[in-house]
């Protein structure tokens, strides 16, 4: 029953991870080229997406720990690394969103930092650009041939 609430809510929060994101290269991308001042609403933006993204990232390492197909892989090593699905969901998967999480987390602790709002504007857009690419590499879209899901479970 757990198991299958976290998985409900990982996929919800992995489209509040997209969203948010894209949301906050928008508005860094309108304040850096605009050379506007960083808002409070910016601000609120800048935060609440990391907060979704390490809710996302929690929830994530649960599922993880649990999941059957990467105990197995793990259980399995020599065998299963052959397999790239389960490579893919064993270590590459994991290991790009434990990345874009970290960029995250940089850019916003960046951006909070420092003095100007363009200075600001442009951490985000880099930091939480890179991460944006790096989750696009990482999700098993239907159409990838890296591994597949659908849209929605």
């Amino acid at each position: 029953m757990m198991y299958q609430t976290l998985t409900f809510l990982h996929s919800i929060f992995r489209w509040l991870v997209l969203l948010s994101l894209v949301y906050s290269l928008f508005r860094a991308c309108r304040g850096y080229f605009t050379r506007r001042e960083f808002s409070k609403a910016d601000d609120s933006v800048r935060h609440w997406t990391a907060t979704i993204a390490h809710l996302q990232l929690v929830i994530g390492i649960v599922l993880y720990s649990q999941s059957p197909l990467v105990k197995y892989f793990w259980k399995n090593y020599r065998q299963a690394k052959a397999s790239f699905d389960l490579l893919f969901f064993g270590l590459i998967h994991i290991g790009c969103m434990l990345t874009a999480i970290a960029l995250i987390t940089i850019g916003s602790s960046m951006a909070k930092r420092k003095e100007s709002g363009k200075e600001k504007f442009r951490a985000l857009l880099v930091y939480y650009g890179i991460a944006l690419i790096m989750i696009f590499l990482a999700i098993p879209w239907p159409f990838s041939p890296l591994a597949n899901r659908p849209y929605l479970r």
